[in-house]
């Protein structure tokens, strides 16, 4: 099973995708370090991503699912993956990719990227995150307002029912 951690910068995939990992078994690839250096400048100068920037990104991180996938091996990913077009291509042609969706509002968002440090982000990019963001029809969906364990603890639960319930990944 791969479980992307998907949102908006400041939704705690990273942190949330840590400790999911944890208690999983498994590896936890945060899709931040696998960015470009040009990517990189680019956010960290105030200049959002296009999807030329964004199409070798998805490729390193398709590739790093893969790899797991060739030892029969978990994985946590976090990825923005804001647009429904980048959440097909990481999922096309596999049934293992399990989908969650860290929503939460602007203010809590912009509130928790102003306390960052550290990070390449520009803040000042979030409402072109918010603009971006195509929201996910089919994945568990797990409010950011609460404590990371609770957050986690519920993203667990979700993952078990979608488990029972079918493949619960957000292809169409």
């Amino acid at each position: 099973m791969i479980v992307i951690l998907m949102g908006v910068s400041g939704s705690g995939k990273s942190t949330i995708g840590v400790r999911l990992a944890t208690i999983l078994g498994c590896e936890f690839v945060d899709g931040d370090s696998l960015h470009s250096d040009a990517n990189r400048a680019k956010m960290a100068r105030g200049e959002p991503l296009n999807d030329a920037d964004r199409a070798p990104w998805l490729d390193a991180i398709a590739e790093a699912m893969d790899a797991r996938r060739t030892i029969d091996a978990s994985l946590v990913v976090a990825c923005s993956a804001l647009k429904q077009a980048y959440r097909d291509r990481l999922s096309a042609g596999h049934n293992d990719v399990r989908w969650v969706y860290l929503r939460g509002t602007r203010a809590l968002l912009a509130e928790r990227l102003g306390h960052r440090t550290g990070h390449f982000f520009d803040p000042a990019l979030l409402d072109s995150q918010l603009a971006t963001l195509e929201e996910p029809a089919h994945a568990v969906t797990v409010d950011i307002g609460p404590e990371p364990g609770d957050m986690v603890s519920q993203i667990v639960a979700g993952l078990c029912s979608k488990a029972h319930a079918g493949r619960g990944d957000d292809s169409d």
